[in-house]
């Protein structure tokens, strides 16, 4: 039955090599009947030039070429980050893992960005906004395109012992409601802080 379900459900390829980020709207979407697929899911990998202006120019970038690789519906989506008192040549903007032209590892994001706080920062923390940017193409080929802002984090010098692979800042990012480490926060109190993006999981659902 559970076979059955699932080859019932309409699957979609996320733009994405990072697994992690992939599942991020799976559970929302799979109530709706969609199956979220990552990129290594189905055996491939592509490799995009994220030299758009913002995150909807490279979320495009991306959803396009994987819906002329792999011809099925496809999802894309791109992130900026803004911290406060930082001046603009150090914010990372859309360059979030990119730092003088190197990729960095999540270990050497923990260091980069811990480093930014303690120097611009006021004891030890830092308020920070993320900017999202989500691109859909359906069956027909046709494009949609979504973007929404998180704020109420901020960034702090000390490092939680928990580290979330592909989301290394979650460890150094908390949440100004209860100050707690977001790769700490439970699935609870996410629902409780609306954090589920459910407004981004309607606006895929509604375009594919």
């Amino acid at each position: 039955n559970q076979e059955r379900k699932r080859f019932l459900m309409k699957q979609i390829i996320f733009a994405t090599g990072n697994p992690t980020k992939a599942k991020r709207f799976s559970k929302g979407l799979a109530k709706k009947g969609v199956e979220v697929l990552a990129l290594r899911d189905i055996g491939i990998k592509i490799n995009v030039k994220e030299d758009g202006k913002n995150v909807i120019e490279n979320a495009l970038k991306k959803v396009r070429e994987c819906y002329d690789v792999t011809g099925r519906i496809s999802i894309g989506m791109d992130d900026a980050l803004y911290l406060e008192n930082v001046p603009e040549e150090k914010q990372p903007g859309l360059y979030v893992r990119r730092v003088e032209g190197k990729e960095l590892d999540d270990e050497e994001m923990i260091e980069h960005y811990t480093k930014l706080v303690k120097k611009y920062g006021k004891n030890g923390k830092i308020n920070a906004k993320w900017v999202y940017g989500i691109a859909v193409i359906n069956e027909s080929g046709k494009e949609s395109t979504y973007t929404w802002t998180k704020e109420g984090i901020y960034l702090v010098d000390k490092v939680c012992k928990k580290i979330s692979t592909g989301y290394p800042l979650d460890s150094i990012t908390k949440n100004t409601k209860n100050n707690k480490y977001l790769v700490e926060i439970t699935e609870e109190e996410k629902e409780a802080m609306k954090q589920d993006e459910q407004d981004v999981v309607d606006f895929i659902a509604e375009n594919i």
